[in-house]
Formats: C-alpha cells, structure tokens, sequence
C-alpha cells in the first residue's frame, strides 16, 4: 500500500491532535458536541491527508458508529478498512464482487465487525472481519436484476437492512432468517414497477435515524418517497415479477397502502415534470441521487441530479403554493400599497412611487445598501446573499421589503427554480404586507413565467380591484396583454390535442394521485453541479448547522444550513467529488470521487495558507449552473466516460 506521509499537526489548534489520545472516547457528549458545531473549527478547515490503497474510482464512504473506523469501496472491488486519526489502513477486504462497488455499510452495533456491500454485479454481500484469514462473505444475495445503488440500516433494527437496486425493487434483509435468491424468503419491500411502468430505477435509499418505520427512496425521476414501513407487507420477489403491470393482484404485491406514503418534490417541478409536453428535454436527466435524514429525523434531505440540493420538513410539510393571496383589510387605500424597495426592479418600478422610507439598524441599512448596489451591476448571488442576511436581521412587517427584492433578483437570476422561489418570496411579502401592490404586481409577474397564465390573470385581476387606482398603469396594461397572449397559446396547444395538462400515461392511477399530492421543500441548496454521476451525495454537517456536497467541478460545498448561503467551497479531486461524509463525532469530513485517493479534512491552524479552499465563489457557482443546463452528455469529457456509469 502506497501511504502519503502522516502531515505534521502544526501546534494544539488541530483538532485532530485532540483526538488521537484514547482519553477522547471517554468525554461526555457536551465536548463532542462542542467539536462538531465551533464556527472557528468549520472557519479553519483544510485538507489534513490523503489515504492511498485503492486503484479506482471510490464510490462510498462510511464511519463506524464510534467514528474509529473509516469504510472506503472502489471500482476495484476492495473494501479498506482506515484509522482516520493515524491515516492508517487496518484492512484490505478483497470482496468477490464484479462489479462496482457502490455503497458499503457497517451494521450497528457489532463491534465495527460485520459489513455490507452492494454493486454494479446486482449482489449484496455481507462480511465478518474479525474472522482471521477468511473474508469469504457470510451471506449472499442475487435477487436483484440491476445495480444495486444503496444501502440502508438503522441502529435499531440490528438484525436488518435494506438494499434498494435500479430494478425498481426495495429488498429488506433479515439476518436471523435465512435467505434463498429468487425463493420464498426474498422479500420484496417495495416494487416500484408494479406503478411506475417505465423501467423506474431506485437510486437511493435511508432509514429515520429516531423513526426506524419510515424509509425514503429516491428513484430516477424529481421525487423523494417517504414510506411507513408499518403499513407494508414485504412480498415474494417470484410473485412480484408475476405481476407487473395492470393485472388485478398488481395493487397486492409490495405495493403501499393508501395513506402510507408520502411524496416530496419542489413545487415548480410537480406540475411541470407531469406533464406530457415537457418529457424529453431536461427532465429526462433528473433523479434524486442521495437523500439521508437529519439527526433528529425530522427533516430529508435530496441532492437531485441536474438539479439543486432540497430540504423537506417531514413533520410539518408545506404544500405547493402558486396563488393564495391573503386577507385583505377593507380599511386599506392606495396611499399605503408601497414600501421602500430597490429601484432596480424591471417593470415594478413603474407601480407606484416608494412612499414610506423604513429605518432599519445600521447593520440592515448597509445589507440593503450592498444588496440593492449588487442587483444594480446584476451581481445577483451576492444580493439574493444580501437580502437573505437581512431578513434573518429583521422580523415584522418591515422585512416585507427584503423579500420582494430577494425576488427581483431571483427572477431576474432565472436558475432553475428561481421564478419558483421568487413566486414564495412574493407570497410571504404579502403576508407581511397584504397592501404591497408591488408584490402583487410582481407575483402576478412570476406566475406568468412559470406557465400558470390563469393564476398570473387572476392576481393581476385582483390587484386591480384591490387598488383601483392602478388600472390604467402601464405597467399593468403591458403584463395584462401579455398573460392574455400566453392564455390564447394554451388554448391553441389544447385545440391541436397538445395539452400541457395530459399526464404522461406510464403511471397507475395511485402514482398519479402520490404524485398530485406531493409536498414543498423547506430550503435549498444552491452553487455545485450534479449532472454526470448518479451517486453525489448530501450530508449534515457540524450538529446539522450546515449541508455538505460534493460537486463535477471536483469540489465540495459547506452551505449555511438555515440560510441557504454558501459558507465555502473546496478543491477534493481532479474530476468529480461524489462522496462527503461527516464524522460523527467530531468537526472531520471525509471525500472521495473519480481519484483513487480518499481525503480527510479537519480544522487546521489559522496560520496555515488555505491551500484548498476557494476565493471566487461567484464565477464558481456561475460556471455550475451553466453546465447544469447542457446536457448532459454534451458536457462530458472523453477521459470520464468510464465513470459516467456510476
């Protein structure tokens, strides 16, 4: 095994010098806690060393429960087994897979001795590496017809885990059973095919870490799938295959109960991702790659692929909102429709002159300085960034105005989701203000955008009779004309038998209805790319006070958990960074992709050069969403052809 050389820890700042002494693992958990969430410790992050052993790409990382023990999986069908804090290999597990290794798992609470495997060959191994001199797998299964993509456990279902392939099939495994490939006992969890019937893929699977019945999947299309594991019967997989299809026993067969499951997209691509016209262009590429609960398990976190990085709340989810105007008060006039806002505003600024002037802290004015002078040079990531940091300042319905400049520049931005985001903005606006004619206006503006021509009218109408004296404003005349050309539109498209509202039929009738029913995301992640590998993952970080991922610009991200903000951007890998994976215990990230080099990053002394993080956030995050929105297939190199089946 070729090791780089252990890198000197400089002086006691590491962390990880900290770490090293075995006293460690006796500290309460207060301390561990205080190592994961120190903002100076997430501020001083470098890279702390390189592991080196395997010969290809590596697709999985996991740490063992007590964090001793890091699993790496490659290409080159070897399972190594790492001492994190000596940069030490401790095993080198041959496994007789033949194919990629794409996700291995330490089962908990065995002493770190037992692990599991899956990959490309469609087979899932389970290993015992304490038995001396014998890694021969203790348990097998070739249920699966395609690749299996990942694994899920729970620490309290010990006995058990579940391996999700792109079969379509869910597969729950019982160690205290005994288990027959293709017999009576391959239970099949949940079978996809039986309704989705165009070749669905499941590309990732977890377990609620504090609610062990529920399980999410993500599958080759925009939702995330949140099942309640009590309300499903596992199936015969011989007799599942029997029934693909319309046949009558189909609904019987690992199928869900109605009321027991859950579905999870961002609002603007429910709609949008039904529709008949829109399968074929950029849509095609879309699937959620990873997903993984928080800590608490009250939140599921999706990295979708061509896409963004989405947050759902999974004990209070929101629903889709397009148009649902407030209440409003009958003592209301003209004279208090405006707020102070940015002038840059396109065609908002001619409703209405700014009438009230808010005073704000010092600290908010030079936010809303800075913002409304980035959105001017249209520098938009810095005043979404500006305004953001604002409303987190200020409560009340002063903060009205940071929220309708923030969709401004998100329009006028226009990455995916943006008119989206700016349709929520303008709503919360309203809420705060129900007598914002500018939020009106701009709501109605952004409804248009997104194709709701009848939503964008019926605002548009409502403005007016809530403030008539804007009727004839130019402004309102030119959006009234051009919501009424994109209605004719709609109606010729329904004429020739092209209506946008014809769900694809490759779905039963209960897909259709999880899918109609599907529930908003909370926040999102915005900056890597995610376009050429399906396995990029997305992780808590720093007691879930931030979000990790890895990016096809070779790059990992640290974003702001709660604001969406980019904290910082790092190089990990000449290619592609498809694996981060947080310690869980300490402030200590593990990284991984297309090099065959696993890499260990932990909090560094302030007064080492910052070798690996970045300074041009901007042009960075620019570059990415412009690759995001070629195809993908255009955008690949020669060189990384061999890896775009992972």
């Amino acid at each position: 095994m070729n090791m780089k050389p252990k890198q000197p820890y400089g002086n006691s700042r590491n962390v990880t010098k900290i770490l090293t002494g075995r006293a460690y693992w006796d500290m309460e958990h207060v301390l561990r806690k205080r190592l994961r969430t120190a903002p100076q410790f997430v501020d001083n992050i470098e890279l702390e060393a390189e592991l080196r052993g395997h010969n290809g790409c590596v697709n999985c990382l996991q740490w063992s429960d007590n964090g001793h023990i890091l699993a790496s999986a490659s290409d080159d069908f070897h399972v190594m087994l790492w001492d994190p804090f000596r940069h030490k290999q401790l095993h080198d597990l041959v496994t007789p897979h033949e194919g990629n290794i794409f996700s291995v798992k330490f089962l908990p609470k065995r002493s770190n001795s037992l692990l599991v495997t899956g990959a490309g060959d469609c087979k899932t191994f389970v290993f015992d590496i304490n038995r001396q001199n014998d890694y021969h797998p203790i348990r097998q299964c070739s249920c699966h017809t395609q690749r299996v993509k990942r694994l899920a456990t729970s620490p309290r279902n010990v006995h058990m885990f579940w391996s999700a392939g792109e079969d379509g099939l869910v597969l729950q495994h019982d160690l205290r059973q005994p288990h027959y490939c293709r017999g009576q006992d391959a239970n099949v969890l949940i079978d996809l095919r039986s309704y989705v019937l165009a070749a669905p893929e499941v590309k990732c699977i977890a377990i609620n870490p504090q609610r062990p019945e529920q399980l999410a999947i993500g599958a080759n299309d925009i939702y995330a799938r949140l099942y309640d594991r009590r309300m499903i019967s596992p199936g015969n997989l011989d007799k599942s295959m029997n029934v693909i299809g319309d046949s009558a026993n189909a609904m019987d067969v690992s199928i869900p109960k109605d009321g027991c499951v859950k579905y999870f997209c961002p609002g603007h691509l429910g709609s949008k991702y039904q529709a008949a016209h829109q399968l074929g262009d950029i849509y095609q590429y879309k699937a959620v790659t990873y997903l993984t609960f928080s800590p608490d398990g009250t939140e599921l976190l999706a990295n979708m692929g061509t896409d963004h990085i989405y947050l759902y709340d999974v004990t209070q989810p929101r629903h889709p909102l397009f148009l649902e105007l407030p209440k409003f008060p009958s003592t209301s006039d003209d004279d208090n429709a405006n707020g102070s806002e940015c002038t840059n505003a396109g065609d908002a600024a001619t409703i209405g002159a700014e009438k009230t002037k808010h005073k704000f802290p010092p600290d908010v004015e030079q936010l809303k300085k800075e913002g409304n002078a980035s959105l001017e040079k249209d520098h938009f990531l810095q005043a979404i960034n500006k305004y953001t940091q604002a409303i987190q300042k200020v409560n009340g319905k002063d903060c009205a105005i940071f929220y309708l400049n923030r969709a401004t520049a998100l329009m006028k931005r226009g990455w995916y989701g943006d008119v989206y985001a700016a349709v929520r903005d303008c709503h919360t606006a309203l809420r705060l203000d129900p007598h914002y004619v500018k939020a009106h206006f701009r709501l109605a503006k952004a409804l248009l955008k997104l194709e709701k021509s009848k939503e964008a009218q019926i605002c548009l109408e409502e403005l007016v009779r809530r403030f008539p004296s804007y009727a004839k404003n130019p402004g309102i005349l030119m959006l009234e004309k051009d919501i009424g050309i994109e209605i004719e539109k709609t109606r010729h498209r329904t004429t020739l038998g092209r209506n946008p509202d014809i769900e694809n039929e490759s779905f039963s009738e209960k897909e259709k209805y999880w899918r109609s029913m599907s529930l908003d995301y909370e926040q999102r992640y915005i900056g890597h790319c995610n376009t050429k590998t399906d396995i990029k993952e997305a992780n808590y970080f720093g007691d879930s006070n931030y979000i990790v991922a890895g990016s096809d610009d070779g790059n990992f991200f640290i974003w702001d958990r709660h604001s969406g903000i980019i904290h910082s951007i790092f190089q990990a890998d000449e290619l592609i960074v498809n694996c981060v994976q947080p310690h869980p215990f300490t402030c200590m990230l593990a990284t991984s992709g297309i090099d065959h080099e696993v890499r260990l990053w932990s909090p560094q002394s302030p007064e080492k050069p910052a070798l690996r993080r970045l300074q041009n956030v901007d042009s960075v995050v620019d570059d990415n969403q412009t690759h995001m929105q070629i195809d993908p297939f255009d955008s690949i190199a020669p060189d990384q052809a061999i890896c775009r089946a992972s």
